[in-house]
């Protein structure tokens, strides 16, 4: 899955941190190759930033266009057929390929003006493509005027690089004193590493692809976003020297990542791997033959309930009071599990004995009133005979 052109574009300005005058499809090939290769190209600043496609936001390579010594156009002008260009540079010759007429004088003409610095004579633009690229011309004004080109190399620089290689006991020295920051990484991972773990740290010391030198990468935050910058550091017989406007020798790498931490205020720090800590302690099983726990089985004590008694007065439940001594010790009741026990108990006699005498009360006043109702009967019917003996007498 491809990334939005909007992040892709953040990404190649953050790591470039140049401005983009313009962009398109387009092919190249070095003059001593046989078939051109398609590239999507990107011109910011005076820099030629060429991508595998549109997509990839870290560039494949460069083209440097400062040192631009002639551009040619190798067909004449035909909107219907390719147009070619071989650009001198200091080092090598490349051709770049339109396949549109059209285009290929666009990209002649950007080239030219941000390497002039003015906009070529007999430009077959539109007046809004002419007007595009003098606001390119300007920009790159201003750019130049604000960050003006990095100076030739020194002579005791060009000197050492001539060198293919550098003597053992020369590395043997550079390597027994590299900073912890120092990774064995090519430069787009530097930048990847500095993009994607900005908690570790903004600085990267790595090896360089030439011969006696390294390379510092650093990630430094700006009020226009974060950008990421590349510097050269060339090892020598003496030291090393930082090549910037004016060239720093200091005698060590550590000493090179000093100075950086110093001209940056220490508000950039060396890269560190980041490694978590431990949070919690795991403790091992214990052997077989060791017990943890006791082995001995728990005894869980029974109640004990004292009988019922049930001819048993409170009297007879009490014990007989005994004569205290002067001298004798006292334990507290409430320390004392037989007399709560005791208690218990007692209460419990006391409470069955309550409950006989109610029963007994009760079956007493109902015999009483059973009684009551025969007499009652008896003394009705012994009336009603009463009565009817006496009628009868009368009657008589």
């Amino acid at each position: 899955m491809s990334l939005p052109a909007r992040i892709v574009y953040k990404r190649r300005a953050t790591i470039t941190d140049l401005p983009l005058y313009y962009s398109g499809q387009l092919l190249k090939k070095l003059t001593k190759e046989k078939d051109f290769k398609k590239y999507y190209g990107e011109l910011r600043g005076a820099t030629l930033f060429l991508y595998k496609d549109d997509t990839q936001d870290t560039y494949t390579e460069t083209l440097d266009l400062e040192r631009l010594k002639s551009m040619e156009l190798n067909s004449p002008y035909q909107r219907k057929e390719p147009t070619i260009f071989t650009l001198t540079l200091h080092t090598e010759e490349v051709q770049l390929k339109m396949e549109n007429a059209d285009t290929g004088e666009e990209w002649r003409g950007y080239i030219l003006t941000v390497v002039k610095k003015q906009i070529p004579s007999k430009m077959q633009l539109l007046p809004g493509q002419m007007l595009l690229l003098q606001d390119a011309l300007d920009q790159e004004r201003r750019r130049t005027r604000a960050c003006p080109a990095l100076p030739p190399r020194p002579h005791f620089l060009l000197s050492a690089a001539s060198s293919p290689t550098t003597p053992k006991d020369e590395l043997d020295h550079c390597a027994s004193e590299l900073p912890a920051c120092f990774l064995s990484v090519t430069r787009q991972e530097a930048e990847q590493m500095l993009e994607e773990n900005p908690e570790c740290g903004s600085i990267i010391l790595r090896p360089s692809t030439v011969a006696n030198n390294y390379a510092l990468t650093l990630r430094q935050l700006t009020h226009s976003g974060p950008v990421i910058k590349n510097f050269r550091v060339t090892a020598t017989n003496s030291g090393f020297v930082i090549e910037l406007d004016t060239a720093v020798k200091v005698s060590s790498l550590d000493d090179v990542l000093q100075y950086f931490l110093e001209k940056t205020e220490y508000r950039l720090h060396p890269y560190m791997e980041f490694r978590p800590y431990d949070t919690r302690i795991d403790v091992s099983p214990a052997p077989k033959c060791i017990s943890i726990a006791s082995t001995t089985p728990k005894i869980v004590p029974k109640a004990q309930v004292a009988p019922m008694l049930h001819s048993q007065t409170k009297a007879e439940l009490l014990p007989p009071p005994t004569k205290q001594q002067e001298d004798e010790y006292l334990v507290p009741e409430d320390q004392c599990p037989d007399v709560h026990n005791l208690k218990l108990v007692q209460m419990d006699g006391e409470l069955r004995e309550v409950l006989k005498l109610r029963r007994e009360n009760l079956y007493t006043e109902t015999d009483m009133m059973e009684a009551t109702t025969k007499r009652n009967e008896t003394t009705v019917k012994s009336h009603s005979g009463t009565a009817q003996w006496t009628t009868e007498s009368a009657a008589e």
